[in-house]
């Protein structure tokens, strides 16, 4: 282990708890460049954005009549789209807390949505085992593109620069590229509850309910790493790159944050780690910017902020 690492994910310490919301915390993200602002949906139907450094929150998003479960924030922080029961995708102005749009088409709840790099175009992945491409600057209602190839819920998914991958509980992680028309589908062979592709786009994680994550060359679909240890056999739960890409992290059904080595897919220190929610972390990640922090979010409804001790507050 390189000695220039620095703390481990694991030496982080509380800093603050958000806890406004009734009933699991589905997903929480943070706002885009340096924004000190996290925006968190869940089974209460709301989105809330919270300062993370006071612990505050600034404002509440009311419209859906279902559980919230996925978040997208665009590339301005200027909004964000929001998914999850109602089988639409609702678009948010974030200072007004209006309703832009709302975009119906799926036939089921959908669990994943995606902005693209300037938040031009929308992914949406859904319980009807479809992902739908819609044009944000168009007003045609119909979606741009329908990927159709899984036969189960897609669960997870990411939008690059130049292709779109997405995970199924049918146990197939889907890279489309969109320059060259291909599909290659990489069979992992458990239900798939994240995808997290590198910043260069040459490797991915993906986190199946076997209680594995796995490392993945994005090329050619060959494993290249595996890590154990958590539990997790029933629920969604997410994966992320530590800082840096050194480690890899994620929350378990026991209420433990895991960390491993990213080369050596050893557990950092703690292992085990302790329990820090008292149920399921449906959410993990790690902040864009800032090496110390990270978010958690958990279904005994809080969402919890992580800091290195000598992290600026």
């Amino acid at each position: 282990m390189a000695p220039s690492r620095g703390p481990t994910p694991l030496a982080r310490t509380l800093h603050t708890t958000l806890d406004h919301h009734k009933g699991s915390v589905h997903v929480v993200r943070y706002a885009k460049g340096t924004a000190k602002y996290v925006l968190s949906g869940g089974q209460d139907r709301t989105v809330r954005l919270w300062n993370p450094d006071l612990g505050t929150e600034i404002k509440t998003y009311a419209a859906h009549g279902y559980e919230v479960l996925s978040i997208t924030v665009s590339h301005d922080n200027s909004k964000f789209a929001s998914s999850g029961g109602d089988r639409q995708v609702f678009l948010w102005d974030v200072v007004t807390g209006t309703t832009i749009r709302r975009i119906p088409g799926h036939m089921g709840k959908i669990f994943a949505v995606e902005f693209n790099e300037d938040a031009s175009v929308l992914a949406s992945g859904s319980y009807d085992s479809t992902v739908r491409l819609w044009d944000l600057r168009s007003q045609n209602r119909q979606p741009i593109q329908t990927l159709e190839e899984a036969h189960d819920a897609v669960q997870t998914l990411h939008v690059g620069p130049t292709y779109i991958v997405t995970g199924s509980v049918d146990g197939y992680v889907r890279t489309y590229d969109l320059r060259m028309g291909e599909l290659r589908s990489d069979f992992i062979g458990h239900p798939v509850t994240a995808v997290i592709p590198s910043q260069d786009g040459q490797t991915y994680l993906v986190m199946t309910l076997d209680a594995h994550v796995r490392l993945m060359d994005m090329t050619t679909g060959k494993m290249l790493n595996d890590f154990t240890g958590h539990t997790n056999s029933s629920y969604r739960c997410r994966t992320c790159f530590g800082h840096g890409e050194a480690s890899v992290v994620c929350g378990d059904e026991k209420g433990m944050v895991w960390a491993w080595d990213l080369v050596d897919a050893t557990p950092l220190q703690p292992n085990p780690p302790p329990k820090v929610h008292d149920k399921v972390i449906t959410w993990i990640e790690q902040h864009p910017i800032e090496a110390g922090e990270l978010v958690t979010a958990s279904a005994d409804g809080t969402v919890k902020v992580w800091r290195y001790p000598d992290a600026a507050t």
